[in-house]
């Protein structure tokens, strides 16, 4: 168990990023989130908006439990409170640790927005902090209580996204679009300040750090200025290609 949690550092040799091992975990991970979204969201498909969203609180949560567990096991792994400045919820999958709640817990335009941002972002979470975490499983072994509990949330983000799709939860509504770019701006002018201050490398807006942003990190010759603005205009052309293709099929389905 002190292996598995860390205490006086990792003695196993990480398995490394992409290796089988990695491979077969986080597609155990996706296989299971995905079944139970399928079953949920078939389940509560035909019942009322207070009954779908129960499902969604229990996921808001367990994700926050884990992520608070998380951070106080780390701070006592370390001896200090100073873990806490590079576990902020500043990740782009760290969205969800907040619009989750809101998707479950609020009412109105809040709720739709909140619910919207969850069916837009949360399955491109799951999969960059799972398959895309080379940050995580070149530096800690497999199974270990840094991996599992990440692999844990970025599991629940994708749920709560496929389950508000099935159960017909979401409303993608056009008016709630710039609400959308706005969640995503916010968070990503708090992260660049945070990353400036501390330093560290919230959203990646500062290097790559082993994931597919360094593909464009290369690109753009490590520019602090253009590599964040890359970062941020991948963000922006991803919603509008998510909204795009989503009005498509469903205005096609209308047909």
């Amino acid at each position: 168990m002190s292996e598995f949690f860390g205490f006086g550092g990792y003695e196993r040799i990480p398995e490394g990023y992409m290796s089988w091992q990695h491979l077969l975990f986080v597609s155990s991970l996706m296989a299971v989130m995905t079944g139970l979204a399928i079953f949920f969201g078939i389940k509560y498909r035909n019942r009322p908006q207070k009954d779908k969203k129960r499902v969604l609180a229990v996921s808001a949560i367990l994700i926050d439990s884990f992520e608070l567990f998380k951070i106080v096991l780390v701070c006592v792994r370390e001896g200090d409170a100073s873990p806490i400045l590079r576990m902020l919820p500043l990740f782009l999958c760290s969205i969800q640790l907040i619009t989750i709640p809101l998707a479950a817990f609020t009412k109105g335009r809040i709720s739709e927005a909140a619910v919207d941002f969850v069916a837009v972002f949360g399955l491109l979470g799951a999969v960059l902090g799972t398959y895309g975490a080379g940050q995580n499983y070149a530096a800690y072994p497999v199974i270990s209580f840094d991996n599992v509990v990440s692999g844990v949330t970025h599991a629940i983000s994708g749920f709560a996204a496929l389950y508000v799709f099935i159960s017909g939860l979401t409303s993608m509504k056009k008016k709630n679009i710039p609400i959308t770019f706005g969640i995503l701006t916010a968070f990503c002018a708090v992260a660049y300040v945070a990353d400036i201050l501390i330093p560290y490398n919230y959203m990646f807006l500062m290097r790559g750090d082993g994931t597919p942003y360094d593909i464009f990190y290369n690109l753009v010759g490590g520019s602090p200025v253009l590599y964040p603005l890359t970062v941020y205009l991948l963000f922006i052309v991803y919603i509008a290609a998510f909204y795009g293709i989503y009005f498509l099929f469903t205005k096609r389905k209308k047909r």
